[in-house]
Parts: C-alpha cells; structure tokens; sequence
C-alpha cells in the first residue's frame, strides 16, 4: 500500500506563504495543467490525509463544506489536528489526534493508495514513522520569501531515487521513491 506525499511547491521550497495562503499557485499561469496533473493522480487515490491548517484553507475557500465531498467523492478524509474542528456531513472526515504511527494502522484500513496532502510537517511524520514511499512534487515557477516548507526534514539523496518526471505547462513535476 503505497503512502504518496503529492504537493505543489515553489523553487525554494514552500508550500505555502506566511499567511498560509496557496494564492501563488493559482496566481501561475497555466496552473490549469498542474491541476489536472492532480485530477489524474486522485483516480488512482483510495484516503487523503491532511493536516488542520490545510483541511482549514480547503474549508474556507471552497464554495461549500460539502465541496469536500465533490473534490474527492466517497475516499475517506483523516485530518490531524490537536483542535476540534468542524465536520460537515456527507464528507467523509475523520478527525485523528495522536502520531501518525499510532494512527496509521486505522488510515490503512481505508485505502492501498493513500494521499498525504499536506502538509510539509505531516509528511515529515509519516517519513519519520517509515511510511512514506513516495514523494511528488510539482515545481512552481515562483520563489517566495518565507513560508511553510515543503518537507522539513533533512533527507539524503541516498533515501531518494527519481522514477519520474514530466513538464506541466509552465510546472515540472519530480516523483521520487523513499527509500
């Protein structure tokens, strides 16, 4: 059961900006191509998993909460968060409290392909915890400032291999095998 990490990032490496906004991404153009280069990936996705900051961000910048379940149908949502956070229905979220290790027997239960989606920290967990096996990175033609970083750990090449590449309009894309 492959654990994905798949996330949009800048050339230095955030994910995000200072006020947690994505607006950098969207603000590309052609950012149209990176999104269906997602599109594509979520079919073969069975379980997103996602941290509070970015279940929020979905939250307030989709039409509605149950755009969520739109987004990505029936496939069950696990949000880590030490926070009570609202849960609409028909959205099939799960609110998880704890380390992932601890966590990921319950999140393999619900899929064979599962999505991290973000962000940086949680996929760090779950590299942490020896359970990440993929790491895909659509690169963004903008540099930013400051941010929250794609991935904040120190990981060596020998524990990466390129399997893949492709050009997205004006993104490329890296997928790299953890080792």
């Amino acid at each position: 059961m492959p654990i994905i990490y798949n996330a949009a990032t800048t050339l230095n490496g955030f994910l995000a900006d200072e006020q947690d906004s994505l607006q950098w991404l969207f603000d590309v153009p052609g950012s149209g191509d990176a999104e269906a280069g997602i599109s594509a990936f979520l079919t073969g996705i069975n379980t997103v998993v996602m941290g509070s900051t970015t279940y929020e961000w979905l939250l307030n910048h989709l039409e509605s909460p149950q755009a969520l379940a739109t987004s990505y149908g029936t496939r069950p949502i696990w949000v880590f968060t030490s926070r009570n956070l609202p849960v609409h229905e028909g959205t099939h979220v799960r609110l998880v409290n704890g380390p992932v290790a601890e966590a990921l027997p319950r999140i393999r239960e619900t899929g064979e392909n599962i999505w991290v989606m973000g962000g940086g920290d949680l996929a760090g967990q779950f590299f942490d915890a020896g359970a990440l096996d993929r790491i895909t990175l659509t690169v963004a033609p903008v540099f930013l400032p400051a941010g929250r970083p794609t991935l904040p750990r120190r990981i060596e090449s020998s524990r990466l291999s390129l399997v893949d590449h492709r050009q997205l309009g004006q993104f490329v894309e890296l997928t790299y095998r953890v080792r």
